[in-house]
């Protein structure tokens, strides 16, 4: 007998990455249709109203009208799975209490991305860190995060060849789309015929976000990957995909072949029963002016999984450098489908119970 789909929850369903949320889990074999939950200005609104991204939204939620985001509510709701799209900042606290009510969170927020009892996960990188989770008081719910949207697409990128190449430093400079800056984002006059060379705080993320999701876990901690991460972060005049150059100092001397052939054979959850989950992870373009955002942002399949893989090209292997671009869809597989993925992940490896927890 199937089960049910488990009842769901979209936190902060009006903004651009709650309605990513919508658009994947409006009919997702595993996690029922979600309750959309928004702030009190959202209220009683049909999700069709709010609608800004350029899909249109899914039939069956298009009607569906946004409720108070009450966290109380949630929980005596039975609710057992949330997906939080709150902005850093406010959502820290939501999730924590929902977590404290049995409530399972997978969060895009930057709140928890570096507690040491949260798995800062990408399931094709880092899967033995969802252990993290697990050790939790009875009755709670466990909180995963993905990573910034920038860190996403370095560190699919890098996980394939690091060990072979074992750099000595990374270097990435970012080119990051206007909906990194979530709805309505950046002041046209500020970006039109403009790149800004500042994105707070974003330099600094990447390099710690990308240590820890390619550190070790030893028991119930993450050893940081003791490399060097020296970031650039710019904002584009792009819609979504960031793009991102690369450049390895490596130690190690080995073929151009034997480095694309680790990308292109980078499918470490071929074979799991994960729909949102991109075959292969990671796609290699040979054309010397690939990967683009217009062109490449919405790489992945199945159809499930448009928009979940990154896109490898450019490649300029000179020993000892190793340069090269990648593109990820900063919304998709750095945002919405992240969360999504991380939950089918959990939901596989056992680590969602779908008994409702504790609701005080």
């Amino acid at each position: 007998m199937t089960p049910r789909p488990l009842p769901t929850a979209i936190l902060g369903a009006s903004g651009y990455i709650g309605q990513h949320f919508a658009r994947l889990l409006a009919d997702h074999p595993e996690f029922g249709s979600p309750r959309l939950l928004s702030t009190e200005r959202s209220d009683g609104k049909r999700l069709g109203e709010l609608w800004h991204l350029a899909e249109p939204p899914p039939a069956s939620l298009e009607d569906a009208r946004l409720e108070r985001l009450s966290v109380g509510q949630i929980a005596r709701a039975g609710v057992r799975v949330a997906f939080s799209a709150v902005p850093s900042g406010a959502a820290g606290p939501i999730e924590t209490e929902l977590t404290r009510r049995g409530v399972h969170v997978f969060t895009n927020a930057a709140d928890h991305r570096l507690d040491a009892g949260v798995p800062l996960l990408l399931p094709e990188v880092n899967p033995d860190h969802l252990a993290l989770a697990r050790r939790r008081p009875p009755g709670r719910g466990i909180l995963v995060a993905n990573p910034n949207c920038s860190t996403t697409g370095l560190v699919l990128a890098l996980a394939p060849i690091l060990a072979r190449l074992s750099p000595r430093t990374v270097h990435v400079t970012t080119y990051q789309a206007l909906s990194g800056a979530g709805y309505p984002g950046v002041p046209s006059l500020a970006i039109t015929d403009n790149v800004v060379p500042y994105i707070e705080g974003e330099e600094e993320k990447i390099a710690r976000e990308s240590s820890r999701i390619l550190g070790p876990r030893v028991g119930s901690r993450v050893s940081p990957l003791p490399i060097p991460f020296i970031a650039h972060c710019a904002r584009v005049g792009t819609r979504e995909g960031h793009l991102e150059a690369i450049t390895l100092e490596t130690t190690a001397r080995v073929r151009r072949s034997e480095i694309e052939d680790l990308w292109t054979e980078f499918d470490p959850l071929r074979g799991e029963s994960l729909p949102t989950a991109p075959h292969p992870t990671i796609e290699l373009r040979r054309e010397v002016d690939r990967p683009q955002p217009l062109r490449d942002r919405w790489a992945g399949h199945p159809v499930r999984a448009r928009g979940m893989a990154a896109v490898v090209g450019r490649v300029r292997w000179e020993p000892p450098f190793l340069r090269f671009f990648v593109l990820s869809h900063n919304a998709v597989r750095g945002g919405a489908g992240g969360s999504v993925l991380n939950a089918e992940f959990a939901l596989a490896r056992g680590a969602l119970d779908r008994s409702a927890g504790a609701s005080r």
